[in-house]
């Protein structure tokens, strides 16, 4: 596997000032919607960085980025399983994960958040890259605002890993979980709303679970947990007044973090990015 490649700062024609950046890769297919809303976020997010560098925002600032949208078996549906069945996500991710090592990507997020159910055995397939996490990051993200409680929007499969819960709790934070019922209309609302393409639909579906977690638990952040689930929800005027944590646009920022560090491995800390 080649090194990733630094882009040393210099000067584009103009004059102006370029910032040094690393290659970085995004995973998405999960579903494709989900994927290019990352990319937006994530081009959103080197913005802001340009910005407060003051270094001028134009096309040649950008890092290099590769999108790969790959089709990955259904995760909330394979975690359901037995057998070889339940890894069926495992290898079609660890290809395309494979393909972006090739194009010198240094990082790489996952576009869909039940994915990181198998973080752990990508990461070790491919050690030299930095596989960001993304409950990780959100977790990180509610302590640097002295959040201690938050409640999940999530898939099923994303609910009986743990993966908010225990990111969470490492970070001193209550994670307040929907009931089954509520649960699964939130499937209904990524499933038949989301990826059908009725946005509608799924806005009902998932303002409706969120106003029964607020009623229950009282005002604390809603972690939107699944790519998909932000889609209908952040526009949505019900939800005015409502702290909602996106777990994507956390998760990009962390990437575009990655994409201006020296290192190439996280803040020049090491540690975990904490949005600004």
């Amino acid at each position: 596997m080649p090194p990733p490649i630094d882009a040393a700062e210099s000067a584009d024609a103009g004059g102006a000032r370029l910032p040094a950046t690393r290659i970085v890769g995004i995973l998405g297919g999960m579903g494709p919607a989900a994927g290019a809303d990352f990319t937006r976020l994530f081009v959103e997010a080197c913005t802001d960085i340009l910005r407060a560098r003051g270094v001028a925002v134009t096309d040649q600032a950008f890092p290099e980025h590769w999108l790969a949208q790959v089709p990955v078996p259904d995760r909330t549906r394979a975690l359901g399983c037995e057998g070889p069945e339940r890894d069926a996500p495992f290898e079609p991710m660890a290809r395309a994960i494979g393909q972006l090592a090739s194009l010198g990507a240094s990082a790489v997020a996952m576009a869909c958040n039940t994915a990181h159910s198998w973080h752990g055995a990508l990461q070790a397939r491919f050690p030299g890259i930095e596989l960001l996490h993304a409950p990780r990051e959100v977790a990180a993200h509610l302590a640097s605002r002295s959040h201690r409680e938050a409640a999940l929007l999530a898939t099923q499969g994303t609910y009986r890993t743990g993966l908010y819960e225990s990111a969470l709790a490492e970070a001193g934070i209550a994670c307040h979980l929907p009931g089954e019922a509520q649960r699964e209309t939130l499937m209904r609302g990524i499933y038949d709303g989301v990826k059908a393409g009725d946005l509608e639909f799924a806005r009902t579906c998932i303002v409706g679970v969120a106003r029964e977690l607020l009623e229950r638990h009282g005002d604390v952040p809603l972690v939107m947990g699944c790519t998909e689930i932000p889609l209908p929800l952040v526009d949505a005027p019900q939800t005015r007044g409502w702290t909602l944590v996106n777990s994507t646009e956390v998760l990009a920022r962390a990437l575009a973090a990655r994409a201006y560090a020296p290192q190439g491995r996280g803040d020049p800390g090491g540690g975990a990015f904490r949005p600004a």
